[in-house]
Parts: structure tokens; C-alpha cells; sequence
């Protein structure tokens, strides 16, 4: 695979992973842009969760299939997430780490 190839995908992953963390954090998306009429529907955050989480696991398949390393732009726990395929409640609520867990 050429270098180019490679620095595609990384684009793609960063775009994907921001995609879902926007969508995490209810900010505007392309989603809102496809289905506006949808904004007003008690679903439609989770649709847009769901949509992006999908997105970002394609593209993550993508890169192993191209044997493309991934892993470095999450978090370890975000990397099992991701790894374990499903968006749980779990993954909603824990995606960003808190670091003043330890903290004193």
C-alpha cells in the first residue's frame, strides 16, 4: 500500500471518530443536514449515535483489511469498545476518559 493510501485512511479515521464524538455530544452533524425532519423525533440522537458508531467501525475494518494501524488514535478502553463491536450504554457514557479518577 503507498503512502498516500495510508494517509487517506488516517484521514478517514480521524473524520469518522470526530463524527461520533460530535454525534456523543449532540453537536450539528451531516445527519442533521440528510434528515432534518427528524430533529424533532425523541429518537433521532440515537439514530445519529448509531449512524456514526457505524461509520467509524466500517472504516476501522477498512484499515485492517489494509493492515493499517488504528489503535493509536483511541484510548485503550475506546479500542475495546471498538473492538467489541456493539454501542452499549457503556460506550455512550464512557467513551471520554476521566482522569481525575486517582486524583490526591
Amino acid at each position: 500500500m503507498g503512502k498516500m493510501s495510508a494517509e487517506f485512511m488516517y484521514a478517514k479515521l480521524t473524520d469518522a471518530k470526530i463524527h461520533f464524538e460530535r454525534a456523543l455530544d449532540c453537536k450539528h452533524t451531516e445527519f442533521d443536514d440528510l434528515y432534518p425532519y427528524m430533529i424533532e423525533h425523541p429518537q433521532f440522537f440515537w439514530y445519529k449515535r448509531y449512524v456514526a458508531w457505524s461509520e467509524l467501525l466500517t472504516i476501522v475494518k477498512l484499515c485492517d483489511e489494509l493492515s493499517i494501524e488504528w489503535r493509536d488514535q483511541f484510548t485503550d478502553r475506546q479500542t475495546d469498545y471498538i473492538g467489541k463491536r456493539v454501542m452499549s450504554s457503556r460506550v455512550l457514557d464512557e467513551w471520554y476518559e476521566t482522569i481525575d479518577t486517582n486524583v490526591g
